[in-house]
Order: C-alpha cells, then sequence, then structure tokens
C-alpha cells in the first residue's frame, strides 16, 4: 500500500472520527475512487458549512436507521454524535423520526444499535408474557 493511502485513511479516521470496514478495503483496493466518494462525502457532510456536526450526525442517523444500515455504522454515527455534543435523548428522537416513514422494523434496527451503546434499560413486566425473543413465557417478579 502506498504511503499516500495510509496517509489518506489516517486523515478521514481523523476528520470523520472513525472509518468504516469498505473504507479500508478501498484505501487499498481502489484509492482513486475512494478518493472520489471521499470528495462527496467532505463536501456534503465534513465541511462546515451552516449545519453544525451535531445535527448532521442526528440527520445521518435518522436516515441510515430509515435505510436499514449495519448496526455498526449506526453505531459509528451515534459516537460521532456523542462527541459533537448530541444527549442520548436527542441521538433516540432522531431515530424515533424513522417510525412514520419506514416503519417499526427499520425503527427497531436503529433503536436496537443506540440502546446497545448507551446502554439504555428497560422495564421487565411483572406478570407472565410471551417473550418474542427466545419464545419462552416468563414470569417476572
Amino acid at each position: 500500500m502506498s504511503s499516500e493511502a495510509q496517509e489518506y485513511i489516517d486523515e478521514m479516521a481523523r476528520s470523520r472520527g472513525y472509518v468504516l470496514n469498505y473504507h479500508k478495503v478501498m484505501a487499498k483496493q481502489d484509492f482513486d475512487v475512494l478518493k472520489a466518494a471521499n470528495g462527496l462525502v467532505s463536501a456534503a457532510y465534513l465541511k462546515q458549512r451552516t449545519l453544525d456536526r451535531k445535527t448532521k450526525e442526528l440527520i445521518f442517523i435518522c436516515s441510515l436507521t430509515v435505510l436499514r444500515a449495519s448496526k455498526g455504522h449506526i453505531q459509528s454515527h451515534i459516537r460521532v454524535a456523542l462527541e459533537s455534543g448530541a444527549t442520548e435523548q436527542e441521538i433516540l428522537e432522531a431515530i424515533e423520526i424513522a417510525l412514520p416513514e419506514a416503519g417499526i422494523v427499520a425503527f427497531q434496527d436503529g433503536f436496537e444499535a443506540w440502546r446497545e451503546l448507551v446502554g439504555a434499560e428497560g422495564l421487565e413486566p411483572a406478570v407472565e408474557v410471551f417473550d418474542g425473543a427466545t419464545a419462552n413465557a416468563t414470569t417476572t417478579k
């Protein structure tokens, strides 16, 4: 791998706060296409314009949820959003925007990425219920 490609991927990591697996592979396998794709991302997302980074991250989180991106991809933007000053509640509300347009299944994927990353806990019912995750009836008290 060229030192130019290594320097480029390092700068991507610094400016974004993350790199995805495809960034790493493209840096080695097709550096010119990575640079072209990253140019568009830089212009629309990384370059400071009128929207601040926190707002852009919230939009990205909602968009990735609607598009049913991988959990890791959504979590990379959740991390950057938190580092950019977004609260856990603001991120949850961004994910909730997916509900009316993309439905419950897309929302659940984004929600699970958020819940896992921030460690959000829920309440267990105090009555016997069917546990859809394990297909068993459980009682919690």
